[in-house]
């Protein structure tokens, strides 16, 4: 029963949104967030510490309106995703604008397929739609949802533009196959990661188990690693897909250390860009979980 409502209310929100003129939804969306916002004191509570350990010289001010922000973000996350159904070729040039697609070509052009490293920052449902509108169609790697009927409902919703999926459990050998075929594979690496999956980089100073498996993927096939972003940009009026030049990997390299290396690598081309839209990254979630051997846990 509670799964079947779930689904109700997940419908009847992409709905009611998706049929609104674009501002119109981004607005309703907006103050269903504003009401998320007051709904969740513990996810704030989460931002607030993870703001005061990720960025020490932020104020209090400023770390309320951070998180504020995060919960907007996702409000255009939302109104974005509900239009999916209108979003064409012809017209996601209203929507977003390219930066640094070069760099996305160059490693098309080595034909070892690519890794696409993304994060939970701006809209990255809609960066993966309006690339395969634009003709590059991707793998997505996704974990599914615990309601199967909401995770059926977001999964049409993704693959409208030509996108394909991969489960996230058991899924080297569906990625090894893509790579095989040229193609390429996005891959969202921001979460926070269990010992066994992960290796422990620096993250805004702080120790935090990443994910592995983009780097072995990477070292074994070849596939360049292309960090890839899709944010508003707020002087445009439109989200802004940004491609940052590919990860520098060791030739042949697939020790424990070209691993931790590559892994690094990659976590800082996020943090970097989280660096530069922090208003927009997901600090809701609980990212230093995870602890070295021997630390105390961050979270309560």
């Amino acid at each position: 029963m509670r799964h079947l409502l779930e689904y109700a209310v997940g419908w009847g929100v992409l709905r009611t949104l998706g049929l609104l003129p674009r501002p119109a939804s981004r607005r309703l969306a907006a103050a269903l967030f504003q009401l998320v916002y007051w709904l969740t004191p513990r996810l704030r509570r989460i931002a607030e510490q993870n703001l005061r350990m990720a960025l020490p010289h932020l104020t209090t001010a400023e770390r309320r309106e951070t998180c504020r922000g995060v919960y907007g973000s996702l409000a255009r996350l939302l109104a974005e995703c509900s239009h999916f159904p209108r979003l064409t070729a012809a017209n996601v040039s209203q929507v977003v604008c390219y930066e640094g697609l070069e760099h996305y070509e160059a490693a098309r052009a080595q034909e070892k397929g690519v890794l696409l490293l993304t994060a939970h920052l701006g809209a990255w449902e809609l960066g993966a739609f309006a690339h395969a509108l634009r003709g590059y169609p991707l793998h997505i790697v996704y974990r599914s949802l615990d309601n199967p009927r909401l995770n059926g409902l977001v999964n049409r919703y993704r693959t409208l533009s030509g996108n394909r999926l991969i489960e996230k459990k058991d899924a080297a050998r569906s990625i090894l196959a893509a790579l095989a075929r040229k193609e390429t594979v996005g891959i969202l690496a921001d979460q926070n990661t269990l010992p066994e999956e992960g290796v422990f980089v620096n993250f805004f100073g702080v120790p935090a188990c990443m994910t592995a498996g983009i780097a072995r993927f990477a070292l074994h096939t070849g596939a360049p690693v292309v960090p890839a972003f899709c944010v508003w940009d707020d002087r445009a009026g439109k989200f802004r897909i940004i491609f940052d030049r590919a990860v520098k990997m060791v030739p042949g390299g697939d020790s424990e250390q070209d691993v931790q290396q590559a892994t690094q690598q990659m976590a800082s081309a996020i943090e970097r860009r989280v660096r530069q839209y922090p208003d927009q990254w997901l600090w809701i979630h609980r990212r230093w979980k995870t602890r070295p051997p021997g630390e105390l846990p961050l979270y309560s």
